[in-house]
């Protein structure tokens, strides 16, 4: 037997239990790593996780970090750097009417120790920043130019919006703010610039209500620079000068320029200044807000001579160079739709020997003029009174005419019912007026035409037709003296709008026959935008160049005031198709919306006068079984609509605002913001109209049905189509009964008297074409920055 010995232990060390962290989320292990991937095994991988808690590590980590940041801040303002190098575009636009735009330029300029004493009153001038060791270039907008504030914040790198301390922000700045909120701002510098500076007790209230209120439409805000106060003036100016400027997303992989320049030589449009954004290429077309696309005849560059002491810059150092010129096979055309060919529908009309060899024609006689209709020549011919056309005369009543009808048409019961009427007592004796026959009557008060015309626009108003379609949707009267066949030809009935099959071919428009249609729409334009991101594309920003640009009007460097811009147009965006953008109306304004109303469609750096249709947005953005989707007649507060016209094709979710005109042409409403959805030529839009009736008898499954057509063939013409009932339920048309429009109708469950059965009719309906919009105040400005009237166009 072996017996066991004992061992001590080698120590008396303390040994505690190593520490158990929690386990680690995916979202933790993704934060830990910062994207890096690893080939790693699960051990080796703890063990990495381990040694990146070591000091040294994180130090590495935090230096890693802060270089990358510098070089991408860094690269980003490469173009801005020094003082050749591109200025900072800072667009001012006052919110107030008070305030002078010009003045608050001069206050920012005073913080950098410049003259000021050679600023323009108006336009576009340059400030070098050499304490910044870069320069501005200021874009001043007058108040209550609505269309100047939107192109200026275009293209601008900040916008600087100056408030006042007296006067509050009205309805104008309002919408201006939420216009550019919708279309997309760059870096925002608020800023108050009032005429005299605030009261020293007064001032934290003022300062913090006025930041309450630009938080509301540009959240980024965190402080108010007050420039009266030095110290502001300094951080402003610093907060313009230092940075990156925050990217506008739609401007992403599209060119634009400033107008420093401007000059016309025989239908030659030349603009000089700095290209930025993505590469200019010679081959793509240049869209001048206002005035349409053009194409570029030739780029030449156009480098500056040394800066003044004030900052202006003046003529030129060397001779210009040529840069590009437009390639013959590849550049854009301006081809914008197609022609459509009317010889594939043509119609052979008849011949005159054909019209002569007519049936009849040889017995009337080419001049002949056939005999009247039995019962259409009138048994008596009536004197036209001196002055009265006959027109107006028509509206004579005989007097025996009159009596014979009345006499023919009463009977012994509206005798009766007359004379009880008579016999009942009036309340209010104000409203009364004895007859010449001794007979109480009531009173008459002719209105005036102005009265009569308000009552009459009162009660057509479309606020009354906007709830009644909200209360019966789509429901209409059907037509008496109209057959519901030839009123509902075009109309078709459907056993299920989601999934029947509707052609999106079938019985298209002319219109349709102008547009573009892309195979695959989304291909095209990763591929458009793969070509432009290509190396040696175009000439890189940054660079000042001049463009030259053919066949321009004269009128857009003389009348298109400031600031004056262009921007570049990628492939294919000036094709015409058919555009459908996602929006919401605007929760501050209470006017009617129709479909087909005339608006103004901002979208990019274009403007057109569109008349949209709107539709239904599916949910979750598909387009369903058969790509149909409901006809809204009304753009209603609280709903997502797909609003569709024509117009040139775009690339990108670019927003969209929809403006509507008032009185004052600088003053819009805005009705609507949102984005382009896609260029769907088969999206269909069909229009519901739903025919109701009465259920006269009912018996259980079964009803006998009027009101919704008034004559028999009408009830065969559409006995095809399946009804249903407010409550839920469906039948068909069983048989016509008697001559005046009712019909046995047999449902799949009984019905009440106090249903109502339906009928629903559908049809395609289409935008109207879109048209280009120009500025009504499309002028330039004169010495005061007000518009000279004697050059506003039509």
């Amino acid at each position: 037997m072996v017996q066991a010995v004992h061992h001590h232990r080698p120590t008396l060390k303390q040994q505690n239990k190593p520490f158990k962290s929690k386990h680690a989320s995916k979202g933790s292990l993704k934060e830990a790593a910062k994207g890096r991937l690893a080939n790693t095994t699960p051990k080796q991988l703890s063990a990495t996780s381990t040694a990146s808690q070591l000091r040294q590590n994180r130090r590495n980590q935090l230096k890693q970090a802060q270089t990358h940041k510098r070089h991408a801040l860094v690269s980003a303002t490469r173009i801005f750097n020094g003082v050749d190098g591109a200025p900072r575009v800072v667009a001012i636009v006052p919110l107030t009417q008070d305030v002078d735009p010009r003045n608050t330029a001069v206050s920012l300029q005073e913080s950098l120790d410049v003259p000021t004493n050679d600023i323009p009153d108006s336009g576009i001038w340059r400030l070098s920043a050499d304490r910044f060791k870069t320069s501005l270039q200021f874009v001043t907008v007058p108040y209550n130019r609505f269309y100047s504030a939107l192109d200026a914040c275009k293209v601008a790198d900040y916008v600087v919006f100056a408030l006042s301390s007296e006067v509050e922000v009205g309805p104008w700045g309002d919408t201006l703010l939420r216009a550019l909120q919708a279309q997309g701002l760059p870096e925002v510098v608020t800023v108050v610039s009032s005429p005299s500076p605030m009261d020293t007790k007064s001032k934290p209230g003022i300062m913090k209500s006025l930041l309450s209120f630009i938080q509301y439409f540009v959240p980024s805000q965190t402080r108010v620079f007050d420039l009266h106060a030095s110290s502001d003036k300094l951080n402003a100016v610093r907060a313009l000068c230092e940075g990156k400027p925050e990217d506008v997303r739609w401007r992403e992989g599209r060119t634009h320029l400033l107008g420093e320049s401007v000059q016309w030589d025989d239908g030659t449009l030349s603009v000089t200044g700095v290209v930025r954004g993505a590469p200019l290429s010679a081959n793509r077309l240049v869209h001048l807000p206002n005035y349409g696309d053009f194409q570029i005849s030739k780029i030449m560059s156009a480098p500056l001579r040394k800066h003044s002491k004030g900052g202006h810059v003046g003529g030129m150092d060397v001779e210009p160079t040529l840069l590009a010129e437009p390639d013959e096979e590849s550049a854009d055309s301006l081809v914008s739709s197609n022609d459509p060919d009317d010889m594939a529908n043509e119609q052979t009309w008849p011949t005159e020997e054909e019209m002569r060899g007519a049936p009849g024609d040889s017995e009337i006689g080419d001049d002949a003029v056939p005999e009247a209709s039995k019962g259409t020549t009138p048994k008596a011919v009536k004197k036209i009174p001196k002055g009265m056309s006959e027109y107006q005369a028509s509206w004579i009543i005989d007097e025996t005419d009159d009596e014979e009808g009345e006499e023919s048409k009463e009977g012994p019961e509206e005798m009766e019912e007359e004379e009880e009427m008579v016999d009942m007592p009036i309340r209010d004796e104000d409203d009364t007026e004895m007859g010449t026959d001794g007979r109480r009557s009531v009173a008459f008060q002719d209105l005036d035409m102005e009265e009569e015309d308000k009552q009459l626009k009162t009660w057509r108003g479309r606020k009354r037709e906007e709830d009644d379609d909200l209360a019966f949707p789509d429901e209409i009267d059907t037509p008496m003296d109209v057959t519901a066949r030839t009123r509902f030809q075009r109309y078709r009935g459907l056993r299920s709008f989601r999934t029947s099959p509707w052609d999106p071919y079938e019985n298209l428009p002319r219109d349709y026959a102008r547009i573009f249609q892309f195979e695959d729409y989304k291909r095209t334009e990763r591929n458009v935008r793969r070509r432009a991101g290509e190396e040696g594309y175009g000439i890189e920003p940054g660079t000042r160049v001049t463009v030259y640009l053919k066949d321009v009007p004269q009128d857009a460097a003389q009348g298109h005031g400031y600031p004056f811009a262009i921007f570049s147009l990628l492939q294919h965006e000036h094709k015409k198709s058919v555009l459908n953008f996602t929006v919401q109306r605007n929760t501050e304004y209470d006017g009617s919306v129709r479909s087909k109303d005339p608006l103004i469609l901002c979208v990019g750096p274009r403007r057109f006068r569109v008349n949209p249709i709107y539709s239904q947005h599916t949910r979750g953005g598909g387009k369903g079984a058969n790509n149909t989707h409901k006809f809204e007649r009304y753009l209603r507060h609280g709903t997502t609509n797909v609003a569709t016209v024509y117009g040139p094709v775009v690339f990108g979710n670019q927003p969209c605002t929809l403006l509507r005109e008032t009185e004052n042409p600088q003053a819009p409403d805005l009705v609507a913001m949102g984005t382009f959805r896609d260029a769907a030529t088969t999206r269909i839009i069909a229009k519901r109209v739903v025919l109701s009736g009465h259920p006269f008898k009912v018996h259980r499954k079964t009803a006998t049905v009027r009101y919704m057509f008034f004559n028999s063939d009408d009830v065969n013409y559409f006995k095809p189509i399946q009804l249903h009932t407010k409550h839920g339920r469906s039948g068909h048309i069983k048989e016509s009964l008697g001559t005046h429009g009712y019909f046995k109708a047999h449902f799949d469950g009984p019905i009440s008297q106090m249903d109502t059965v339906c009928m629903s009719l559908y049809k395609r309906v289409y935008p109207k074409w879109a048209e280009p919009w120009r500025e009504p105040g499309c002028v330039a400005l004169n010495g005061d920055g007000d518009v000279d009237v004697d050059r506003m166009e039509e």
